[in-house]
């Protein structure tokens, strides 16, 4: 496995927040502040991924901001604008069966019940009722993550989900 596979992208870092080193983040993570519960990260930058202990965060107005370890002004936390928050794939907590990290869903292929190819997944969207897959193949297709109602099968080794959804929808 790559270095990059053994990877989960947790969030970025967004831009410089007052004087003392502060950055605002955009957490991938539900609840957005689990992203704390790692004190670790990795942050990935052109020469590839760096090793940053998370000193502080915290939720500020509707976002949240962090400060690292060793960033301690404006202009040291404006060379980490945009960029990547990583951890080890390891650091996840286990889940139930039939529960998956979105990123372990990414990649994999979506076969119909007949065994019709829709693709792969692309990305996930949180709509507030259920997750969607957007699966990209021959046109752009959105199908609901609904565990046993849609989604029948989801198979991590090989790569593939099976789903109950119409090829025409």
């Amino acid at each position: 496995m790559t270095q990059e596979h053994s990877l989960v992208v947790l969030g970025r870092l967004a831009s410089p927040h007052g004087l003392k080193g502060w950055l605002r983040i955009q957490s991938f993570t539900r609840p957005a502040d689990q992203i704390f519960d790692y004190s670790v990260w990795l942050i990935e930058q052109p020469q590839g991924w760096r090793e940053v202990e998370v000193a502080q965060g915290r939720p500020q107005g509707k976002g949240l901001i962090v400060k690292l370890v060793g960033c301690d002004d404006r202009t040291q936390a404006e060379a980490w604008r945009n960029l990547k928050i990583a951890i080890r794939r390891e650091q996840l907590e286990p889940l139930p069966e039939d529960e998956f990290y979105w990123s372990d869903l990414i990649g994999l292929r979506v076969r119909s019940l007949d065994g019709v190819d829709f693709g792969v997944v692309d990305h996930l969207l949180e709509t507030g009722a259920n997750d969607v897959l957007v699966v990209k193949g021959d046109r752009e297709r959105l199908i609901p993550f609904l565990m046993h109602d849609v989604i029948r099968r989801v198979d991590l080794e090989s790569g593939d989900m099976e789903v109950d959804w119409d090829p025409e929808f």
